[in-house]
């Protein structure tokens, strides 16, 4: 028992990022009905994002107050900057362009897009040198072959519709609502490629922030408060009805505090802890499977249309993700290498010092009368 009980704690360590990435693009999948059904509601996208931040800053603060208190490195002013531009381009700039994209293009253009930060992710990293890139084995290869593949997935999910597949019954769940929308597909399609540029800088960001500040929690509390500011600033500006920030003990309350305390609290968590571990393009590279469950759970519970250009997509997308997870598994060896070398060579230099000691004490004995 002890010893399977030890090979199954092993296998957990070896695959916990994999697994709280999983957990991660579930609780994204979640969150996308959850928010459709509250601005259906009426609720406003823009005060929705400052009251799940300001929710996730409260949540947060109390474990990250206490629990990294050792850990936690002094802030400098430099350092505050660079968490004030790491929360506008996660928080108040990113979340409120891509909220505002929704209004004059579609949802699945906008989900399809936001996979392709992915790809925009690995370029920079790979320009940067933070992501391991060595195209002369085939781990190297791997990477930027699933990359592309990925990327090729989300183009097929994108710009290819197909046949519809029929509904085999009636829809579980009716999410009723004014879900009409105000098509400018030029104005949204900037917004929504600016708003992917953003969040793959702000994914490159974090790995260089985590290492002056190796304080997940803390860094996550930072952002929800800095970034719930900025947005609530930006939404002052652009709504000026104040009936706009009440909401009531209904959908809007709901979704306020899942977004806040699983997604901007708890899977932000998450991402950075994963950052730090297995660098940026690793979690990017989890985003389209929020979008194949979302499809997924949309035609079997909600009855909406599937097609098969979204089936074939997905499993193009996940052929990707798989080679790109085996390709950084060859990063994980050489990490394990580097590591184990030191080792191995002070265990030469005792060796060989037995060795030196054992061969003198031999001449010594010799040369006694």
């Amino acid at each position: 028992m002890a010893t399977k009980a030890g090979s199954l704690g092993n296998i957990y360590r070896r695959f916990k990022p994999q697994l709280l990435m999983v957990l991660a693009q579930i609780g994204y999948t979640f969150l996308y009905f959850i928010t459709e059904a509250s601005f259906n509601h009426g609720m406003n996208p823009h005060v929705y994002i400052t009251y799940r931040h300001i929710v996730a800053g409260v949540v947060m603060f109390p474990f990250a107050y206490f629990l990294e208190r050792k850990v936690r490195p002094k802030l400098t002013l430099a350092l505050l900057l660079e968490i004030f531009v790491l929360s506008l381009l996660g928080v108040g700039l990113t979340l409120n362009m891509y909220f505002a994209s929704l209004r004059y293009t579609s949802p699945t253009f906008v989900a399809s897009m936001v996979n392709t930060i992915a790809s925009l992710t690995f370029v920079m990293a790979a320009v940067l040198r933070i992501e391991v890139l060595d195209l002369r084995n085939r781990r190297g290869m791997a990477k930027v072959l699933g990359t592309l593949i990925s990327l090729a997935g989300v183009m097929t999910m994108t710009l290819y519709k197909g046949p519809i597949m029929r509904n085999l019954w009636h829809p579980v769940i009716h999410i009723q609502g004014n879900t009409a929308t105000h098509e400018n597909w030029l104005k949204g399609s900037i917004l929504t490629i600016a708003s992917c540029i953003t969040w793959s800088i702000w994914y490159i960001m974090q790995a260089f922030t985590l290492k002056r500040y190796p304080a997940q929690l803390s860094l996550t509390t930072w952002m929800s408060f800095v970034g719930g500011a900025q947005s609530a600033v930006f939404t002052v500006i652009i709504e000026h009805k104040p009936a706009a920030w009440a909401i009531g003990f209904n959908i809007d309350f709901w979704s306020i505090v899942y977004g806040g305390v699983v997604v901007s609290g708890l899977i932000i968590f998450f991402q950075l802890w994963c950052t730090e571990e297995k660098g940026p393009v690793f979690v990017t590279m989890f985003n389209p499977l929020s979008t194949i469950l979302v499809a997924i759970l949309a035609y079997f519970v909600l009855g909406e249309k599937l097609y098969m250009g979204s089936v074939l997509g997905a499993v193009i997308v996940i052929i990707g993700l798989y080679m790109l997870l085996w390709g950084k598994e060859g990063d994980q060896d050489v990490h394990n290498n580097s590591q184990e070398q030191p080792c191995l060579t002070c265990k030469e230099q005792k060796d060989n010092k037995i060795l030196l000691i054992t061969s003198a004490d031999k001449e010594v004995s010799q040369c006694e009368p």
